[in-house]
């Protein structure tokens, strides 16, 4: 039962993200990249203080330095996708960021010697072939900032291994409370340092960044990280990366973007990849033993 329900937590979590794609964009038009991380990461920190401040009392310095250690790698995570798509295609951005869920399972192949799980690893690489579909437009081509994306994806694929670490040992709110704490203060001095301290008011870019900062943020990182104790690193990566089907979705629907035969083969390619990766073929064995 608690599989199921970090599973569901992280399909929620990966919807969530994919109306991001549709927020960002509006936001995008009010506030430069790093003004929105800073709002983001800093209401992300204040909301759950605010909401669960009882639970600072199992705060210890382990779980303080777990969770500077996962707030800089999703600010690092975060920061090299921005800088990376003024130098490539918002597509390729989005396709490179995604490789991350095949550099999970490597990382504890290489790191922890675990073994890798041959069905999750072949899900991994159909959801990357999904997403490759649903974003990717042929092109040659490899600059900087694709190699920059990259970096995004092998610390986002840090960010989700350490996650589930972490949060075996830790209490997930205050985990997710320290690296949002990190990650803000972080975005702030960059902020300050590249002098963007001024903001736009307008309705439409407050309310867009307050939906950013309240459910792509604050909801969806306190949901994976919760849903990460009862759920592999390779396996969430999978589900996750349903982001971009999500993404495809609102964008249908909110942004009257034209559904393709493209857009569905990427979805159909992600769904597979979920099932493979959660199911194992279990059902096809227990027909043969049945035969």
């Amino acid at each position: 039962m608690q599989r199921y329900i970090g599973e569901i937590l992280l399909i929620v979590t990966a919807i969530i993200w994919g109306s991001g794609f549709v927020a960002s964009a509006v936001s995008l038009e009010h506030y430069t990249p790093y003004q929105i991380l800073a709002v983001r990461f800093l209401m992300g920190a204040l909301l759950l203080s605010v909401l669960f401040f009882k639970k600072f009392k199992r705060l210890t310095k382990r779980t303080l330095l777990s969770g500077i250690v996962l707030g800089v790698f999703l600010y690092v995570a975060f920061a090299l996708q921005t800088v990376g798509l003024q130098f490539t295609t918002p597509s390729k951005n989005a396709f490179l960021t995604a490789v991350n869920v095949v550099i999970v399972p490597f990382i504890g192949f290489l790191i922890y010697k675990r073994k890798i799980d041959m069905y999750e690893l072949t899900g991994a690489i159909l959801a990357i072939a999904g997403v490759a579909v649903l974003s990717l437009k042929l092109s040659a081509e490899i600059n900087v900032g694709d190699l920059l994306t990259l970096g995004c994806a092998v610390a986002f694929a840090f960010h989700i291994f350490y996650t589930a670490i972490f949060v075996q040992k830790e209490d997930p709110v205050v985990l997710t409370i320290v690296q949002m704490g990190t990650s803000a203060l972080i975005a702030w001095i960059i902020v300050f340092f590249r002098g963007e301290t001024t903001f736009s008011v307008e309705t439409e870019g407050v309310l867009y960044l307050l939906y950013l900062g309240v459910f792509s943020t604050t909801i969806a990182y306190l949901m994976q990280t919760v849903a990460q104790k009862y759920i592999t690193e390779t396996k969430a990566a999978i589900i996750l990366s349903t982001e971009s089907f999500w993404g495809m979705v609102f964008s249908v629907i909110i942004l009257s973007e034209i559904l393709t035969v493209k857009m569905l083969v990427g979805a159909i390619l992600i769904l597979l990849a979920i099932v493979i990766s959660e199911t194992k073929f279990n059902l096809l064995k227990k027909r043969r033993t049945f035969i």
